[in-house]
């Protein structure tokens, strides 16, 4: 393909890096940040006592891809990495589990963005970041692969990429040719409070584009950093202060304990599936996997309470999966495994 010139200098994928399949029907396209996470080889550590760290790659937007695809799928991930080898091992990551990477593209100017991540023994995550400016920062709307972003039924999309510009204005760029589209926009904020300036832009930021939403799946900690300080488990917060007219569904995902869900017509509670935890890294990336998947099948779920219970079942059992093993991408479940797991915890 040709070289795409901006002012950082990067180009889209040859076509020998291309992968996945794009099925039009089901497509669930992902649009963000794709990064390398650091995890130390041992648990219950901070980052200062790890003793050694073993690479994995990451970014919400792009587990996410993976996870459907994992699922039997179709999910396409449009976003930058660096022109170094992390930004092409990234890239065939993508290809290898048959998520469509054309909309990647490779700045020549910025490195692949590093994240170093460990759970310490008190339970709390530690992050620790290099984007400074990283290529995943640096997209620009002139790079956005527009036909990908047409052919999807789900447009699926984080916060980080919000924070900076350029990619700030891709990111706004690409809702509104989904939009048009007819895509339902699908939005985890993903709060990671250490990559914006403060506090008060990242509550900003992220609430600049909830309206915009069909599909919101929120954690507990991002509910009362964004009201505030209310009670997460309050239904009237969640009702009055994040659920909005154009919402068709609202979710609240509360790790081991399950969901919340909130529609126009109903609300309720799906229980959670009890595992042994190693990693939750990227737990929260297969639950929104799952039940994306489903509603890329099937959107008609949403207004279905049953199905919708069903589906949200089947999510809360990708993101119990997902944490009995190290690692986002490497433990993100296969459709066949969730039904059998299912049928045992059900039985």
């Amino acid at each position: 393909m040709a070289k795409n010139p901006t002012s950082g200098g990067s180009e889209d994928l040859s076509s020998n890096e291309q992968g996945g399949s794009v099925d039009k029907n089901s497509l669930v396209v992902c649009f963000g940040e794709m990064l390398i996470d650091f995890v130390p080889t041992v648990g219950g550590v901070s980052l200062a006592e790890a003793p050694a760290f073993k690479k994995a790659p990451g970014g919400a937007p792009a587990n996410v891809a993976v996870g459907i695809s994992r699922l039997g799928g179709s999910s396409a991930f449009i976003g930058k990495v660096g022109d170094d080898d992390f930004g092409h091992m990234l890239a065939n990551i993508l290809k290898e589990n048959n998520v469509d990477n054309s909309g990647v593209r490779f700045d020549h100017s910025a490195r692949t963005a590093l994240a170093f991540v460990t759970l310490r023994a008190d339970g709390e995550r530690e992050f620790l970041f290099f984007r400074h400016p990283s290529a995943d920062m640096l997209l620009q709307e002139s790079e956005l692969e527009i036909n990908l972003i047409k052919q999807a039924r789900i447009f699926h999309y984080g916060s980080i990429s919000l924070i900076a510009e350029p990619c700030r204005s891709a990111h706004h760029a690409a809702m509104v040719i989904a939009r048009k589209s007819g895509c339902i926009l699908s939005y985890d904020p993903n709060l990671r409070l250490p990559l914006w300036p403060s506090e008060e832009d990242a509550r900003k930021g992220i609430m600049s584009i909830w309206d915009e939403a069909d599909i919101i799946k929120i954690s507990e900690d991002e509910i009362r950093f964004l009201t505030g300080g209310d009670d997460p488990n309050d239904d009237n917060v969640v009702l009055n202060k994040l659920f909005h007219p154009n919402l068709k569904l609202l979710v609240v995902t509360e790790g081991s304990e399950g969901c919340r869900y909130f529609t126009k017509e109903f609300k309720g509670r799906v229980a959670g599936v009890k595992v042994k935890p190693v990693d939750t890294t990227g737990a929260g990336d297969a639950f929104v996997s799952g039940i994306l998947n489903s509603l890329a099948s099937d959107l008609n779920i949403i207004q279905d309470e049953k199905r919708l219970r069903e589906a949200l079942l089947f999510a809360n059992a990708c993101g119990a999966l997902t944490v009995t093993e190290r690692g986002a991408i490497p433990a993100l479940p296969t459709k066949e495994a969730v039904l059998q797991f299912l049928a045992k915890v059900t039985a």
